[in-house]
């Protein structure tokens, strides 16, 4: 049984404008993912909701001791249904407004596999890919005033996609606005290749039933098994990134 640090949260609304405000606290005790959010519940509000990498960075600069890791909200409902998301903070997933390629999203046909992220062809036309494949990808720069897009031409995993663009630019590719601009339409008519976007589906859920849908995984996490019952934590390391555990 995996046994860590606790990591949780208290969440004001603001009255006049539309913001949230957070108190991160570390306990120093050792439980299991459900004693933890037990205790945050009991004691607190709950176990904590990382909403943005503004969030993530706040958690990281908390000193937490010689702690090397901590519970986390999100953990993998063992009978929930796969829901697409976003990868970008702030972008809402509407079913209306896809542009699903012929017979997609199929998971892989008649193959028992799980695709879970999702390419884009030339014509921009989407099809749901396993997140491991090794392909190009479009990143999204929001403070770029002139090229707000950027295909990136080296092959990545969809993790490791997300991961550079997040490095480098702001995210990856996200939202049918961002997918419509003629920018964006220009850069795809120059390749042959499927390439990702930041569309995504996966069973986490945060504790505190909330429904944002921003991850912060290691880039090995390979997101093809749905419904494991597993949960997430931090890790204290520079970028605390996250990790599925039993």
């Amino acid at each position: 049984m995996q046994w860590s640090l606790i990591l949780l949260f208290l969440m004001a609304q603001c009255c006049f404008i539309d913001c949230q405000l957070y108190q991160f606290h570390y306990i120093n005790e050792n439980k299991n993912w459900t004693e933890a959010q037990q205790y945050c519940r009991e004691k607190h509000t709950d176990l904590v909701t990382v909403t943005n990498m503004k969030d993530m960075k706040r958690l990281i600069n908390i000193s937490a001791g010689d702690q090397r890791e901590a519970w986390i909200g999100l953990n993998d409902q063992k009978h929930g249904n796969r829901t697409w998301r976003w990868s970008l903070p702030g972008v809402e997933f509407n079913e209306s407004e896809t542009t699903w390629d012929t017979n997609e999203p199929n998971d892989g046909g008649s193959q028992v596999i799980y695709q879970n992220c999702v390419i884009v062809n030339k014509y921009l036309k989407w099809t749901d890919d396993q997140c491991q494949t090794l392909r190009h990808f479009l990143c999204y720069n929001e403070t770029n005033t002139t090229h707000k897009y950027h295909l990136i031409k080296e092959e990545k995993s969809w993790q490791e996609a997300q991961s550079y663009c997040r490095e480098n630019h702001t995210d990856l590719i996200s939202g049918t606005k961002q997918l419509q601009d003629e920018e964006v339409k220009k850069l795809m008519n120059s390749t042959s290749d499927h390439t990702y976007i930041g569309l995504f589906r996966d069973t986490w859920r945060w504790s505190d039933g909330s429904s944002f849908s921003f991850r912060h995984w290691n880039p090995i996490f390979n997101n093809h098994n749905p419904n494991s019952g597993q949960c997430a934590m931090t890790k204290f390391d520079g970028e605390g990134r996250w990790t599925n555990v039993n």
